[in-house]
């Protein structure tokens, strides 16, 4: 059986589950290459996809269905007539999503993000719903609390957005004081602010997000903070360290109670406040001996496979998948032959030298001279976050690394970390946590003394958002880092997206000229062994 799930709204998507497993999630911003735009993601499907033979056709519930795809529920079921649609809740498609990708049989879920509509007691709407909200028995939500056990989830609370909106609080932020999130949709600079957090004094400015908890969307005095930001770097700093750590108490004392009452061996975190990678950190302290697990989409991406989850589990009862590396990969997105390649080459054929190597070449490249080296290959990373198929790769061990990619390459600020790829098997050794984060969703702190191993991913508070590696997650980049690991010591390669200040590419024609606009050393197509070379210096 085969479903497809539609997002319209910002992170528009679309996302294929064949027999339960997820096997295709190609996001808009890939491909008209604006990140975080809303768009029509049923003309991207009809593009990309053969659309005959599906049972069933998910859509989320965002408001007026017609507001961001422009289509009436007549034009929607016939560009799929095969096809039953479905609708779900906004954070119920988020809920099914992590928790169905997870490893656990029972966890706790928690959903938490800006918003999205959901009826108050979790229960299901229909089409009718999408044209009549918001004058429907339904809100806009930000925090919900669900129970997953075996193939389903049931609600435990929804809570309205005017009571609480930690998302919509950080967007204003983002956008307000910093004057990030500038672009169309206003979208996905929060990161920026948590790798300012790292340089400030948390409690300089902390009375002013004192209500963080109370459903207001941004701080008092938000004209004195915008003031005091622009006035110098430090203030924005401690600004920035400020807000989030009023943003990690606010979340203790909203999953605290929750945690008492059930008791969970296990949770499950999605929604866009689930990329505050610092604070989930934070929960392995706070919750010690509980596993905690993020999805590799966990902002509104991800609710088109959390929607085919849905009715694949909890609507047709079918069981679980459970530890498949086809279930939990992030490699969904569309992959490239040779002869793709060959023609973008031939393309810039009086810019680049080109010629055939292997692996173990690439390693000791990466070895000398600070190179600094793009990769490709295989399908394209679901997610915000680069995990070693579209993947610029570095020696962590540079001390001058980390200048040297975010002022030749990333072009960004130079307080902007890195994030290391480790073995899984030797996080124990480096990490104050033993836990697998395959979607670079933690970060943590440095064991004594191995920070200063590795400087170029160490962030200024001597901690990493680190992706751990298995070899069932991928293969090729396992290897890789194993290779790099015999040649230096070290299980750690410098991990950063392949773009710049632009989606992740996507194509052979992305990679090229990101390549060629930057100053990466060398881009390889490592399925083809191809390593490409600029002519020019």
């Amino acid at each position: 059986m085969k479903i497809v799930g539609f997002h319209g709204g910002h992170d528009s998507a679309y996302g294929i589950l064949e027999d339960g497993v997820p096997v295709v999630h190609n996001e808009l911003e890939r491909f008209n290459r604006q990140k975080g735009c809303k768009g029509d993601s049923l003309k991207l499907f009809l593009e990309l996809e053969d659309s005959r033979d599906f049972e069933y056709s998910v859509t989320n519930r965002t408001g007026k269905f017609v507001q961001y795809y422009g289509y009436t529920e007549e034009q929607f079921k016939s560009s799929i007539p095969s096809a039953k649609v479905y609708i779900t809740n906004h954070h119920q498609a988020h809920a099914a999503n992590t928790f169905y990708t997870s490893p656990f049989d029972e966890a706790l879920i928690i959903t938490i993000d800006g918003g999205g509509v959901d009826y108050n007691d979790g229960r299901e709407n229909s089409w009718s719903d999408l044209d009549s909200w918001p004058n429907s028995n339904a809100t806009v939500t930000a925090t919900t609390f669900w129970k997953g056990k075996g193939n389903k989830i049931t609600p435990i609370k929804i809570i309205d957005r005017g009571a609480l909106n930690i998302g919509m609080y950080w967007d204003e932020c983002t956008y307000q004081i910093f004057g990030l999130n500038r672009n169309p949709v206003r979208r996905g600079e929060e990161g920026t602010v948590m790798g300012m957090a790292a340089f400030g004094n948390s409690d300089r400015y902390i009375e002013y997000f004192k209500n963080m908890g109370s459903g207001e969307t941004h701080p008092s005095g938000m004209d004195f903070l915008r003031n005091e930001a622009e006035k110098s770097e430090q203030n924005k700093f401690d600004i920035a360290a400020s807000l989030q750590k009023e943003t990690e108490k606010v979340c203790k004392e909203l999953f605290d109670p929750f945690i008492e009452e059930y008791q969970p061996e296990n949770i499950c975190l999605s929604g866009g406040v689930s990329l505050n990678c610092v604070m989930v950190g934070k929960m392995f302290d706070w919750y010690p001996g509980v596993n905690i697990f993020c999805d590799p989409v966990p902002y509104d991406a991800g609710l088109t496979l959390g929607g085919c989850r849905y009715v694949w589990h909890h609507v047709l009862d079918n069981p679980r998948i459970y530890n498949s590396p086809e279930n939990r990969t992030s490699y969904l997105g569309r992959s490239y032959d040779e002869k793709n390649i060959w023609f973008e080459l031939d393309r810039v054929s009086d810019k680049v030298s080109h010629e055939v190597v292997d692996d173990d070449y690439v390693v000791d490249l990466l070895t000398k001279d600070d190179n600094v080296i793009s990769v490709f290959g295989g399908g394209s990373e679901s997610g915000r976050r680069a995990l070693g198929n579209r993947s610029i790769l570095a020696d962590p061990r540079s001390l001058e690394m980390k200048d040297i990619i975010n002022e030749k390459v990333k072009h960004r600020q130079w307080f902007r970390p890195f994030a290391p790829s480790i073995l899984r098997d030797e996080v124990k050794n480096w990490f104050v946590h033993d836990v697998g984060s395959p979607y670079m969703s933690i970060a943590l702190k440095f064991k004594d003394g191995m920070s200063e191993k590795v400087p170029a991913v160490v962030h200024n508070d001597d901690t990493a958002r680190f992706q751990s590696v298995r070899e069932d997650d991928n293969k090729w980049y396992y290897n890789f880092i194993k290779k790099f690991q015999g040649k230096t010591g070290i299980p750690i390669v410098l991990n950063t997206s392949f773009n710049d200040r632009e989606p992740i590419v996507e194509t052979p024609e992305h990679a090229i000229n990101c390549f060629l606009r930057t100053d990466i050393d060398y881009l390889y197509f490592r399925e083809y062994g191809i390593l490409v070379k600029k002519l020019y210096v």
